[in-house]
């Protein structure tokens, strides 16, 4: 893993720990060589008595955020954004599409990065008039 290709700096980190407690030093001093604390070597040791060394090497996959939106809330925000703003306003803008889906009651709340990121998705930019659909 050291000699051949990239890896990331915490896989390289994790590995040379791993090579100097193999050596028979303590947590604290491969803590002091590898830039870690002790608590970390502590635990890469134990992720490799239990798992081997891709358990201690390798991060394991994270879920990530769910989803804001449910496909049918995007539908129904889409579906406004193509019609006429509302009375008042000249043209749909992120913050008033924001405000009119939880006026609505299209959702229950949202905010403006993500309606910014639905339309960027949909290549909608209802800002610009040659780009709505009006029927």
């Amino acid at each position: 893993m050291l000699r051949g290709g990239l890896q990331q700096v915490r896989v390289v980190l994790r590995v040379l720990a791993l090579l100097h407690l193999g050596r028979g030093q303590s947590a604290p001093q491969v803590g002091c060589v590898v830039g870690l604390t002790p608590e970390a070597i502590r635990k890469i040791a134990q992720r490799y008595r239990t798992g081997g060394v891709a358990s201690a090497v390798f991060e394991r996959p994270r879920p990530g955020a769910a989803e804001v939106l449910a496909p049918s809330d995007k539908q129904r925000i889409i579906a406004m954004v193509c019609s006429a703003p509302p009375a008042g306003a000249a043209r749909w803008t992120v913050r008033l599409v924001a405000d009119e889906a939880v006026k609505r009651k299209l959702v229950p709340r949202v905010g403006r990065e993500t309606i910014r990121i639905l339309l960027q998705s949909h290549d909608l930019k209802p800002w610009r008039e040659k780009n709505v659909v009006r029927g």
